[in-house]
């Protein structure tokens, strides 16, 4: 869902390379929390959207939501988040949680950073993943002349155009469309509030954008990150790393970015799409949860060993 903040050191961390998804069964569709697997004492990867799963759209969390979250993670699992937010924007909501994962996805899977209690704020980049924004934003801007744009560099410093004014604008400047071109960038965004997200969506799909993975969100805004990154693809080299079998992870999110999530997780584990997801997200999880005013992320944690 869309958050209102709304080549770096590139190591291979300690544990291996990511290991390739086994053959272990798909769980059956049906409600959140109803479903076991076997070797349940055995740690899970669990994999959490922010906006719309945990937080409110005014940046609230549910005291039973983030109790879930701390509860599972006390019994053994590796419970971390998986947001299109910038790493800048993901740090707090850690903090606000008390959650300190050995890997954290960010940008869409553009950006994974790992625990190090020796740098500033007790986070390292462990892998990073940029592209040259310039043609995709040219094209866009034909189709979108009055959009608005946003490009994140890889140190999560912003280049932002005039109107940009629902989104948290620390650590960025306002430029001139031409300051965007011939930057290496983590993620574009594009916000065009002269549109209804249906109207979006048919304009979208008319760009033949090429060559870039992007995400459309609630409203007319669309998320653009290098080709063939995802928080899926983020989160199958972290799995590999933890060395967690493909079985044991659970994803759950609310947003069109999280649907390669859930293809990924629902292959052998588990995806979860929250209560007030749009219907082709809920159509891409194997299970559906409450929705977030009903704090629906809780009764899916506390569904696990």
């Amino acid at each position: 869902m869309s958050e209102r903040e709304r080549d770096l050191d590139t190591r291979r961390p300690a544990g291996g390379a990511p290991r390739s998804p086994d053959s272990a069964g798909r769980g059956a569709p049906g409600e959140a929390g109803r479903v076991s697997r076997p070797g349940d004492a055995d740690p899970w990867l669990v994999a959490l959207d922010v906006d719309g799963t945990i937080l409110h759209e005014d940046e609230t969390i549910d005291d039973r939501v983030a109790e879930a979250i701390i509860a599972a993670r006390d019994r053994g699992h590796e419970v971390t988040l998986a947001t299109g937010r910038s790493w800048a924007t993901t740090a707090p909501v850690l903090e606000r949680l008390g959650l300190n994962p050995e890997y954290v996805v960010s940008a869409n899977g553009a950006i994974t950073m790992q625990r190090d209690d020796s740098a500033p704020g007790g986070y390292t980049r462990a892998h990073v993943e940029t592209f040259d924004p310039t043609a995709v934003l040219e094209r866009i801007r034909t189709h979108l002349p009055s959009g608005r744009f946003m490009v994140e560099m890889p140190d999560g410093y912003r280049l932002y155009t005039e109107g940009m004014t629902d989104w948290n604008l620390q650590n960025a400047r306002e430029v001139h469309f031409d300051e965007l071109l011939d930057q290496r960038a983590t993620r574009v965004v594009v916000v065009s509030p002269d549109h209804e997200i249906e109207e979006f969506l048919r304009i979208v799909e008319g760009m033949g954008l090429h060559q870039v993975s992007y995400s459309i969100g609630w409203t007319a805004w669309l998320d653009i990150a290098p080709d063939g990154v995802s928080k899926a693809t983020a989160l199958e080299r972290v799995r590999g790393w933890l060395d967690i079998p493909i079985d044991r992870v659970i994803a759950v999110g609310d947003g069109r970015n999280d649907i390669e999530m859930f293809t990924w997780a629902g292959a052998a584990g588990r995806a979860v799409a929250m209560g007030q997801a749009p219907d082709e997200v809920r159509a891409a999880a194997g299970e559906t949860a409450a929705d977030i005013h009903a704090g629906g992320l809780a009764p899916v944690l506390d569904s696990l060993p």
